[in-house]
């Protein structure tokens, strides 16, 4: 009875989810005007959807790291569609970036796609008057870690050789260089844009708050060499990588620093680029 109870269950969860494709022309970014049309006419009738999972697909022309680079923007144009049409991004969101990774179909225009599953949320909407929050609620450290690790493939994208790209996000446990869970997105991103980039050159820096000690550089030592080591680790080449802690001799804002949001903004984490 138990094990009838449960698939039962199971069974329901899968109902629960459903899924939905938009495809583009070749190279495009945005999908094409006929399957705009179809998700608009489809957005029309759904209310209250959560998007759970996201995956990109290219079809085999060019190279596997350029439709990768092509497939990751196309989720990212879905993303902020499904966005601007007040759909729900879970916290977990799980993307794909396949790029030509994948069983092709003969017929290519069906390769050059992006699939995303949702489910429909059990809260029912109803038409109230709109309440004006005063103190509108702040986001979560996980939705602004989500928001920057969309944005940083176009951030490495547009940088030139010498600038530094500031990830405020990659947090780590007090006093110590191991990464909190919740940024662990942000250096699997940063690896994936390594790997879509096979001659970019980086200086990974590590920047720490409220020390007065100029001298003290030890924990964002141990801080840039943990991104750095990780990215090693994961297969890619030493001769691209570098690192240094500064510890506090370069803050945004003097120390000691006057609050949380100051102190945030100077433990962080820089990336030079050295080569493209």
């Amino acid at each position: 009875m138990k094990v009838l109870f449960f698939f039962c269950l199971f069974f329901s969860f899968l109902q629960a989810q459903e899924s939905k494709t938009l495809y583009f022309d070749f190279a495009k970014e945005m999908p094409n005007a006929i399957s705009l049309n179809h998700f608009e006419q489809w957005i029309s009738m759904q209310s209250n959807i959560e998007i759970l999972t996201i995956a990109g697909y290219c079809d085999s022309v060019d190279t596997n790291l350029s439709n990768k680079k092509l497939a990751s923007k196309r989720i990212l144009n879905v993303l902020n569609l499904l966005k601007s049409k007040d759909c729900r991004i879970a916290n977990n969101l799980i993307q794909n970036v396949l790029g030509e990774d994948f069983e092709q179909s003969k017929i290519q225009a069906e390769n050059r796609k992006v699939t995303f599953t949702y489910r429909i949320l059990d809260e029912s909407i109803t038409e109230t008057e709109p309440i004006v929050d005063e103190n509108p609620k702040e986001e979560s450290l996980v939705e602004k870690i989500e928001k920057e690790r969309i944005s940083l493939i176009d951030k490495f994208e547009m940088a030139k050789i010498g600038d530094k790209i500031v990830i405020h996000n990659i947090h780590f446990q007090f006093n110590s260089e191991v990464i909190i869970p919740e940024s662990e997105p942000l250096v699997e991103q940063l690896l994936l844009i390594m790997e879509l980039n096979p001659n970019l050159e980086i200086k990974i820096y590590g920047h720490i708050c409220c020390n007065p000690d100029p001298k003290d550089t030890k924990l964002s030592f141990r801080r840039a060499f943990k991104i750095y080591n990780y990215l090693i680790n994961n297969g890619i080449q030493l001769r691209r990588l570098a690192y240094k802690g500064f510890g506090s001799n370069q803050p945004i804002y003097p120390i000691p620093e006057n609050n949380e949001e100051e102190r945030i903004a100077n433990r962080r984490v820089e990336i030079e680029i050295v080569k493209k």
